[in-house]
């Protein structure tokens, strides 16, 4: 199969952004983007033959109307589209192993920081074996769910979405980057990888945080030795630069900012969050029977205010 990035699309506005999430990464790995629609649906003999054609016209005007949009916004772009019947989790998750990366859409919290994350999406961001990325909605008046045509929409929605990350990259005093979460007691390459190359295509720095904790014996002994946790830190800030050391060199078009925090994992990177372009946590194993994800990943991608990819350690 051709290489390709996969949306998972309906008519909410949190599908459609993740549908332009998507078209833009596939432009930028110059790739083919897969637009899916999972019906769920159910036919049964009791229901009238003409509202199953009204949902089946629908939803494939639906596909139709993301296509042109994507072709539209990056041309040149290779754009196929699928409906599918089935159970919207197993279908999604089957669609996302095939994809480089698979996008789905994600409502946002109250004044649009985190998100509320479903059922069906949280299967398949903890049973898939590719990169999942969770997109938020656009803010209100924002353009990506709209089916209006023409370049002076997509022209107010791109000048809408640029102002909106201005705001938040002035929140936090810098411009937008790429976050990468890294615990370097389990480096992963896939996740290394992942995170490098996103912000390499995007020609955005990457800032990659590191947290530690100290042991549980640490309260006793700082007392004995304040200097202690002094040197667990510069440990895990040379852990950290010695393990970075051989993708600095991989990609050296990439600005890397590195941050060693003591302290929970989560709320630093829900803090690091604001005004990223896009944070990248990894997940350990792969559960089918029961979707799981560990704590640092579910409260991320419950609370960050960027897109979250979480991607599959090896």
């Amino acid at each position: 199969m051709n290489r390709h990035v996969t949306v998972g699309l309906d008519d909410s506005t949190e599908s459609h952004a993740a549908a332009a999430w998507a078209a833009r990464e596939a432009a930028s790995r110059g790739v083919a983007l897969r637009v899916v629609h999972v019906e769920e649906w159910p036919i049964a003999p009791e229901i009238p033959l003409t509202l199953t054609e009204a949902l089946v016209e629908r939803y494939e005007t639906l596909l139709r109307e993301a296509a042109e949009r994507a072709r539209r916004d990056h041309p040149g772009l290779d754009v196929t589209t699928e409906m599918v019947h089935g159970r919207a989790g197993a279908e999604l998750t089957r669609a996302a192993d095939e994809a480089e990366v698979m996008a789905l859409g994600s409502r946002g919290l109250g004044g649009f920081v985190g998100f509320l994350v479903g059922s069906v999406s949280l299967a398949v961001v903890a049973t898939s074996s590719r990169p999942v990325v969770l997109v938020r909605a656009e803010r209100p008046g924002a353009e990506a769910g709209s089916t209006e045509s023409g370049a002076a929409a997509g022209a107010a929605g791109a000048a809408e979405r640029a102002s909106a990350g201005a705001e938040d990259a002035a929140a936090v005093g810098s411009p937008p980057d790429v976050v990468l979460g890294l615990d370097i007691a389990h480096p992963s390459d896939p996740l290394l990888d992942f995170a490098f190359g996103t912000a390499a295509r995007r020609k955005l720095p990457l800032r990659v945080v590191h947290n530690w904790s100290p042991p549980a014996s640490y309260g006793y002994a700082a007392i004995l030795d304040p200097e202690i946790g002094t040197g667990l830190g510069r440990r895990a800030a040379e852990g950290l630069t010695e393990l970075l050391r051989p993708w600095r060199s991989r990609f050296p078009e990439v600005r890397v900012v590195e941050k060693v925090v003591v302290g929970p994992a989560a709320r630093e990177l829900v803090h690091a969050s604001r005004g990223a372009e896009l944070l990248v946590v990894g997940r350990r194993g792969r559960r089918p029977a029961l979707p799981h994800l560990g704590h640092v990943a579910h409260a991320v991608i419950h609370h960050s205010s960027a897109p979250v990819a979480v991607v599959p350690l090896a």
